[in-house]
């Protein structure tokens, strides 16, 4: 059985974590899986948009407790740096990224579901960061992303108390952008998905950078990178195509270049 189903349906690439009897954690297995998979991705001028979801009741449950015994520096180092690739390539890579989170997303699992730009939840979600009642600090950039999804003060409270966060909390306080019941989540997720597919990526790729840098980004020089990236968009094909679907009064249909 594979650790990772990836399957693309038209221009979505889905992947599944599927390790349902570990509550699908990092395993090796699932982590160099997981790399490859969304390597190609990126790299399939296809594939215009990323869906990132797990298998069973769980969306994953973290780090694998197997690959921690090696305490040493060194090695503990190693092992956090063997996401930081693919989790770069997610969040630089120019495509939009939906995660579906269908059960548990705790540790890793809760930061992995922050590097969705729409994160779609089960109404069974349950989120906790986890790390400090291990000892540990969190980790997969969960300490970056976190805050810019709920504000400094609750992502102190959610790292720093270790308690659980269900789905409906998960939305009032922005961690997620909705939750739906569980039997509608992956065919809500694929529509959301399809629907980012269907849009100018680069423009996407480059609203995505702008949001990110909007964060801790001086206003001049924010200023600066936004006129940059609107000269870049007003550059592709898409731009084009939507300036003649407005004047023609129908609707756009962007490829992507």
């Amino acid at each position: 059985m594979p650790a990772l189903i990836a399957e693309r349906v038209g221009a979505v690439m889905r992947l599944e974590l599927n390790e349902p009897d570990t509550l699908n954690a990092l395993s090796s297995q699932l982590t160099k899986e997981l790399s490859r998979a969304v390597a190609a991705a990126v790299e399939d001028a296809a594939v215009r948009c990323i869906l990132l979801t797990g298998t069973g009741r769980a969306f994953c449950a973290g780090g694998d407790v197997r690959a921690m015994d090696d305490r040493r520096p060194g090695a503990v180092r190693a092992l956090v740096e063997t996401h930081h690739g693919w989790m770069r390539q997610l969040l630089n890579g120019g495509k939009p990224v939906v995660t579906a989170v269908n059960g548990l997303a705790v540790g890793a699992g809760l930061a992995i579901a922050l590097l969705g730009d729409i994160v779609i939840a089960s109404d069974a979600a349950v989120f906790r960061s986890a790390f400090l009642g291990l000892g540990a600090v969190p980790d997969l950039g969960l300490a970056f992303t976190l805050p810019r999804a709920v504000g400094f003060q609750r992502a102190s409270d959610i790292i720093l108390t270790n308690r659980v966060v269900k789905a409906e909390e998960a939305e009032r306080i922005g961690l997620v952008a909705r939750i739906v019941p569980a039997d509608e989540l992956q065919p809500e997720a694929m529509r959301a998905a399809e629907a980012l597919a269907s849009g100018p990526t680069a423009a996407m790729g480059l609203a995505r950078e702008l949001l990110r840098r909007a964060h801790d980004t001086p206003l001049e020089q924010f200023l600066q990178t936004e006129a940059l990236a609107q000269a870049a968009a007003f550059g592709t094909d898409d731009f084009a195509e939507g300036v003649a679907a407005l004047r023609e009064k129908r609707p756009a249909r962007f490829s992507g270049r």
